[in-house]
């Protein structure tokens, strides 16, 4: 993991599928668990779900909350 990518999790939206558009840290947690059942996406995007779906799994999800925040003020 790399420090930027807390960042695009709060910046970066899904591109495709049943949540396309929404930002990959407000993905439900059923959905995120649903790829790490059946496998994540190449790539970038991949890399971000699962590092989402471990915040989710291990409820820190609110630790998102600064990051937010200032993504809010730009």
């Amino acid at each position: 993991m790399k420090p930027e990518d807390l960042e695009r999790l709060v910046t970066q939206t899904m591109p495709y599928g049943k949540y396309k558009g929404r930002l990959i840290a407000d993905l439900p947690g059923h959905y995120l668990n649903w790829f790490a059942r059946v496998g994540f996406p190449p790539g970038d995007l991949g890399r971000l779900l699962a590092l989402m779906q471990e915040i989710d799994h291990n409820g820190l999800s609110p630790l998102l909350e600064p990051l937010r925040r200032n993504a809010d003020r730009r």
